[in-house]
């Protein structure tokens, strides 16, 4: 067996660094990752204060964390495009390659087993075994953060491709957190003409503008979805409305907002899941032809995010605003920073390893 450290979940509040144990050496078709980044999703804290999200609870201690590079250490049987000193970027989901939506290349959709998610264990520990075909090697000019950094962009990549944004629209995005700031940087990459984003929070907002919003318009909760939608459509010169809107926050508000100031003939994408139901005027956009597209994880967007990353064409580095080390105090630390971001300005924290 291989001993190391893992950041383990044993309930609500009850994050501990502790010895973990790997088998002697991976298995066939697998590689074994020396872990140097993992950054910190909504979702971890969501377990940890949680212990659940939806159907998936938390009933036996869990490695978290599933935004992660490193490096090879050791391969399995079989592995002949990985070897040791190899940098890696880790997609953290494993899918049923047996299912349909596998073969159809929409493997978001079949069953997985994914990084910290209920039962399966995720990448937070100095060691991690994962299979070489879901490992996605790194250039020298990237770093291992950069590398961790694929997990959130995938989704703002997934979300783009939904949609189809391409040169020659407008695009808004409702949420300026994470995953709204990696969409506005991907729908720049796709030659959207102009990106508009809306936030409750004016220092995200100035982040975005930082990275390329033409407009970032603060909103109230107070605020009627219709007013919000006038002020967006207005502030961004889109007089008809936007072709594309994203929505990274999941609301009811947001998605409200969201419909009324997509086009006729646009398309309204939805990624965030702050709210499970909603009211939304859905004939009205019938008749005007708004298509609502779901939006789930991602599928088959890393070699991209590393292409995107590698020509500079998307730059995340704005976006880690605090960085931590591996002891018990500042795991604790680093997750108390995510979950007070309104008070410590955290959009995301990364481990280093």
């Amino acid at each position: 067996m291989l001993a190391c450290s893992a950041a383990v979940l044993h309930g609500v509040d009850d994050l501990r660094v502790q010895p973990w144990e790997l088998p002697a050496l991976p298995a066939e078709g697998c590689v074994r990752v020396r872990v140097r980044a993992v950054g910190i999703c909504g979702s971890d804290v969501h377990y940890w204060k949680r212990g659940r999200i939806g159907h998936f609870v938390l009933k036996s201690p869990m490695v978290i964390g599933h935004e992660s590079a490193g490096e090879v250490v050791a391969v399995g049987k079989g592995v002949t495009g990985l070897q040791p000193g190899d940098r890696v970027a880790l997609e953290p989901g494993i899918p049923c390659c047996s299912h349909r939506r596998y073969r159809e290349g929409r493997y978001n959709l079949a069953p997985i087993r994914f990084f910290a998610t209920p039962p399966v264990h995720g990448s937070l520990a100095e060691f991690v075994d994962h299979p070489a075909e879901w490992c996605y090697k790194l250039p020298a000019s990237l770093s291992f953060e950069q590398g961790a950094m694929c997990e959130p962009l995938s989704v703002g990549i997934h979300a783009c491709r939904r949609a189809g944004v391409a040169p020659g629209q407008k695009v808004a995005i409702m949420g300026a957190g994470p995953i709204g700031l990696v969409t506005l940087l991907t729908a720049r990459a796709f030659g959207a003409d102009s990106v508009a984003i809306t936030d409750l929070k004016q220092a995200n907002l100035a982040l975005a503008q930082q990275l390329g919003a033409d407009l970032a318009q603060q909103t109230s909760v107070l605020e009627p979805p219709a007013a919000i939608a006038t002020a967006l459509c207005a502030g961004a010169g889109a007089a008809d409305g936007f072709d594309v809107v994203i929505d990274c926050a999941g609301f009811e508000q947001t998605m409200q907002v969201a419909l009324a100031a997509c086009a006729s003939g646009g398309k309204v994408v939805l990624v965030g899941m702050g709210q499970e139901e909603m009211r939304l005027p859905l004939v009205e956009a019938s008749t005007r032809e708004v298509d609502i597209l779901g939006c789930f994880r991602y599928a088959n967007t890393y070699p991209l995010c590393i292409s995107l990353l590698a020509s500079g064409r998307v730059n995340v580095a704005p976006l880690i605003t605090h960085r931590f080390g591996f002891s018990q105090d500042e795991v604790q630390q680093g997750f108390q920073t995510a979950h007070q971001a309104d008070t410590t300005g955290a959009v995301k924290v990364m481990f280093n390893l």
